[in-house]
């Protein structure tokens, strides 16, 4: 696909905003997250011969900021997810206790290491339908399975960060 500067431009416009907060809830960072998007569009500026249409171009870019994002856990080896999403399923009841402050902080760090310890396929989906906000149909058209398995895969990643947290 061979697009003039307008048209390439047309796109960002278009996409900025989802890819913006699709990479601000991963990352959880305002300087991450536009750091990030403007590297996924200059990637896609560069890569764009190899998009095929097979999906929608905002998918596509998701894609590739989803990859950008995982390579720059990798890299900063901090790797740290914002967990507020799984957090309401772990805390308690709120309360003044300081001592519940830390418990709370506590389970988040067992649950970012849950998260990060599952495999690949798992983490994709799961951080697709978390933190993307991604129907099942769009998840499976991304990565390439069915959505009953895109279903299926985020059960069982959710199970197993249960069973970790259980086991632990």
């Amino acid at each position: 696909m061979i697009l003039r500067d307008a048209e390439f431009e047309k796109i960002y416009l278009e996409n900025f905003k989802s890819v913006y907060s699709f990479l601000f809830r991963l990352s959880g960072s305002a300087d991450t997250a536009e750091e990030l998007t403007q590297e996924t569009f200059f990637q896609a500026y560069l890569s764009l011969f190899r998009y095929r249409g097979d999906c929608a171009i905002g998918t596509w870019l998701c894609a590739i900021a989803k990859k950008l994002f995982l390579k720059h856990l990798r890299r900063s080896k901090t790797q740290t997810l914002p967990i507020d999403l799984f957090e309401a399923e772990l805390a308690a009841p709120e309360t003044s206790d300081p001592a519940c402050g830390v418990v709370k902080k506590l389970e988040s760090e067992r649950l970012k290491k849950a998260v990060l310890s599952l495999p690949e396929k798992y983490s994709n989906v799961l951080i697709l339908r978390i933190y993307g906000e991604l129907p099942y149909e769009e998840i499976a058209g991304r990565l390439g399975i069915s959505v009953s398995s895109a279903k299926v895969i985020f059960f069982r990643a959710k199970k197993q960060i249960r069973e970790a947290l259980e086991n632990e």
